[in-house]
């Protein structure tokens, strides 16, 4: 059974990625070292996200990467703490220099999110659930 999951994304510069990622508020493991690629560290579980430059990631693909202002090639979501968090992760992506495409809204009446997308075009979810509102049945 394998014992870890990690996300590998293409991006067009690792440093901008970096600083963008930092600046969103996630952890940017500095010392993982390997030149020319980045990782980030998601959650209390540690989920780990790869950043590779494009020419890297189609050589582990051996395929095209997707148009990301085509189409969609995943949706990342990560959770939030609150509805103030939401929020502020929304504001942080859009100074710097991402794009939201959902506006924070609540859904349901328990969920509260948001999605922006990064320097590249990938789509991230962010949500906060009241699970004490959440539905029974």
């Amino acid at each position: 059974m394998p014992k870890q999951f990690w996300i590998n994304l293409p991006v067009k510069d690792i440093n901008k990625s970096k600083e963008f990622y930092s600046k969103v508020g996630f952890l940017v493991n500095e010392q993982h070292g390997i030149s020319g690629q980045a990782q980030l560290i998601i959650g209390d579980n540690n989920a780990t996200v790869m950043l590779f430059p494009e020419s890297t990631f189609k050589s582990f693909t051996n395929h095209e990467i997707v148009d990301t202002k085509r189409a969609t090639e995943v949706l990342l979501s990560v959770d939030a703490d609150s509805r103030e968090e939401v929020d502020e992760i929304a504001k942080n992506a859009v100074e710097a220099g991402g794009t939201i495409y959902g506006e924070p809204s609540e859904s349901q009446g328990w969920m509260y999110g948001c999605g922006f997308t990064d320097l590249d075009g990938h789509r991230w979810n962010v949500l906060y659930m009241d699970m004490s509102k959440m539905p029974k049945g």
